[in-house]
């Protein structure tokens, strides 16, 4: 490829609800190349295959961070979030991309750590690291594949984003901590629907409950009440997006019984009520074809 030459293709192939692409790319960028600042509908991650340069987000503050990320590194851009990224001048960066959602995605991605806070991937297994970047050339190279085969890879590439970055979590945590959290993951996964509090959690799990926050705090970089708050407004949204259920309806699918209260905490985690993100993102799916690239 020639300097800011760009090859890009858009998912055409329907709704899979647990993991769809959306848009693959590859660029190489000229010294300078910006992007932004924009906002995205759904998870986009790059990863640089060579050279450097820096990623900008903004918080709900307005305050600014930049993350430099050089080659063999990667950004995750979170869905509504404000970013802009800048090719380094002297050594631009070459990078490859997946936009991508799913029923699945917020889960996998909380137990790595990642966040809007913490958008920034390093690889610690080399061999997983290399099955992703493989995952994401065969999305650009079958392009004109099934969208099954298109699905399939999508899953292989977020296989390797998973077992490249997971051992950092566990390294930082603790064996025996990433147990206990794990065990309180795949609790909420399966129960987030019943009325389950924390209390509830550190039961199923076997610690008291401020041993238990304590420990998932480490792990997780929030509290079990807010990721709990926050998988279960994820999993709304996604039914907001995908289903044609009322608010209340979403709100009772989703362990909230109470559409106020709902509707709340919706709020709190998406910054508008649940009517108003229906409005914004509602056709979002469906519209693959009309997608520009976002790089």
């Amino acid at each position: 490829m020639r300097p800011h030459e760009i090859e890009f293709s858009t998912f055409e192939g329907g709704v899979f609800t647990d993991l769809m692409p959306y848009q693959y790319g590859r660029e190489v960028c000229s010294p300078g190349h910006a992007f932004g600042p924009a906002r995205r509908s759904h998870y986009l991650f790059h990863y640089v295959i060579s050279g450097s340069g820096v990623y900008t987000t903004v918080n709900r503050s307005g305050e600014r961070t930049d993350h430099p990320i050089s080659a063999g590194e990667g950004f995750l851009i979170f869905p509504t979030e404000i970013t802009t990224y800048v090719a380094d001048l002297a050594d631009p960066w070459e990078y490859i991309w997946v936009e991508f959602d799913g029923t699945q995605v917020k889960s996998t991605l909380d137990r790595l750590g990642l966040s809007p806070a913490a958008p920034v991937y390093r690889a610690q297994d080399p061999e997983a690291a290399a099955d992703m970047l493989a995952a994401m050339r065969s999305l650009l190279s079958k392009r004109a594949a099934s969208p099954f085969v298109l699905v399939a890879e999508t899953y292989r590439f977020l296989d390797g984003f998973v077992r490249s970055a997971e051992p950092y979590r566990a390294a930082s945590a603790g064996k025996l901590h990433g147990y206990y959290v794990d065990a309180a993951l795949a609790f909420i996964a399966e129960r987030y629907r019943s009325d389950i509090g924390v209390e509830d959690i550190a039961r199923h799990v076997g610690l008291n409950r401020s041993y238990f926050g304590k420990i998932f705090k480490e792990t997780m970089g929030v509290s079990p009440q807010q990721f709990l708050i926050g998988y279960r407004m994820e999993k709304a949204a996604d039914l907001l997006k995908l289903s044609a259920l009322s608010v209340a309806e979403v709100g009772r699918a989703v362990g909230y019984p109470n559409q106020l209260h709902f509707s709340r905490a919706f709020k709190s985690v998406h910054g508008v009520s649940p009517r108003a993100w229906r409005r914004e993102h509602a056709g979002n799916v469906s519209t693959s074809a009309d997608i520009t690239p976002v790089r």
